[in-house]
């Protein structure tokens, strides 16, 4: 009987995040053949390498290292060099994550070649087709063969745009599984002086030079004496600098990306986290502390409906009034059922019965 071939397709940081308890889970519990492919999205050391270092990941087994001109240069390469390398190991199945550009690209080429596909955090929607990463979801969705969901909103999604019911499982988050398995390694912390921690990377919020002002100057104008600790994502830092927004920082401590470990011990000892990433709402509400994110709305829901999380918006206005909000009288929430560190097991239970 020939051993059973899994490829875990990577390319951002959030992806190995994702990956990781699920790559422990089968490795520990399975004889199956295990592969990591990085496409290189992520290319830079803060932004992928030690986070498979965190994660106790091993190195990928195969990286491709794409070209990085633009967005569909990248796609168009990922789907070649996936194809080659599919077509050579002949995967049984083919896992992807998340909603990035490398997941779409990969899924494309995986379908085409009629492997099986998993999709893990499916039906997740922000109904917003103006983000790139809502057209990725449609399409992985749309092509794969199974859909393992974070949250009931995601089921809900599946079921209403026709897929099989028995194509969907609802298993929890496997970004809850990251965080646990992190929290355990993370010695406790001494007393911090209160703070903000404050995180962007979305092109609508970073790219245009009247959103990425309002978001500071908001953030500025409402912290009052708190400090404000900004790991600053590359093109997030790059950009402040090309429209000149620079004098906006001189009350924040402007930090480079932090490996992951790092940021949770930041992330899990402030007083309030404000953001435009999707994973960061999650934690956030995982770890009970109050989060703002700063978009006009979400594919995570339950992260607002129970958890920790409140919408903002982009206007300087709406940021300004939710952050003194919240610093005033905080938002409490609980942790969404499933979410408890057992979603990779789920996981690897089901892929077993498929296979």
């Amino acid at each position: 009987m020939n051993t059973k071939k899994i490829l875990f397709a990577v390319g951002t940081r959030p992806n190995i995040m994702k990956l990781a308890p699920i790559y422990h889970e089968f490795k520990e519990n399975t004889s199956y053949r295990l592969y990591v492919m990085h496409t290189g999205q992520h290319y830079d050391f803060e932004m992928s390498k030690v986070f498979f270092q965190d994660l106790n990941l091993p190195e990928p087994d195969f990286y491709l290292d794409i070209d990085r001109s633009g967005p569909v240069q990248q796609i168009a390469e990922i789907m070649k060099k996936t194809e080659e390398l599919a077509e050579r190991i002949e995967p049984d199945i083919v896992f992807v994550f998340g909603d990035v550009n490398s997941t779409m690209a990969i899924s494309v080429a995986v379908k085409k070649l009629k492997i099986t596909l998993a999709h893990v955090e499916a039906g997740l929607r922000s109904f917003d087709r103006n983000m790139p990463e809502e057209i990725n979801r449609i399409i992985v969705d749309t092509i794969s063969d199974i859909h393992f969901a974070t949250e009931k909103s995601g089921v809900e999604n599946l079921k209403k745009e026709g897929h099989s019911e028995n194509s969907i499982f609802l298993v929890g988050n496997t970004m809850i599984d990251s965080l646990v398995y992190v929290l355990r390694k993370i010695k406790a912390s001494p007393s911090y002086e209160p703070y903000i921690l404050l995180t962007l990377h979305r092109p609508r919020n970073v790219d245009i030079k009247e959103n990425l002002e309002n978001i500071l100057s908001a953030v500025k104008e409402a912290k009052g004496n708190i400090r404000v600790i900004f790991p600053a994502h590359p093109r997030t830092k790059k950009n402040i600098e090309k429209f000149g927004l620079q004098e906006l920082l001189k009350e924040f401590e402007t930090i480079p990306p932090l490996g992951y470990r790092e940021f949770v011990s930041l992330m899990k000892n402030a007083e309030l986290v404000i953001t435009d990433s999707g994973g960061i709402q999650e934690e956030t509400t995982y770890l009970g502390i109050p989060c703002i994110t700063v978009r006009d709305n979400t594919e995570r829901p339950i992260t607002v409906e129970i958890g920790t999380n409140t919408l903002a918006g982009t206007k300087k206005e709406g940021i300004i009034k939710a952050i003194k909000h919240v610093l005033k009288h905080g938002k409490k929430g609980k942790i969404p059922s499933l979410w408890d560190g057992k979603t990779a097991e789920r996981i690897r239970k089901i892929t077993e019965e498929f296979l």
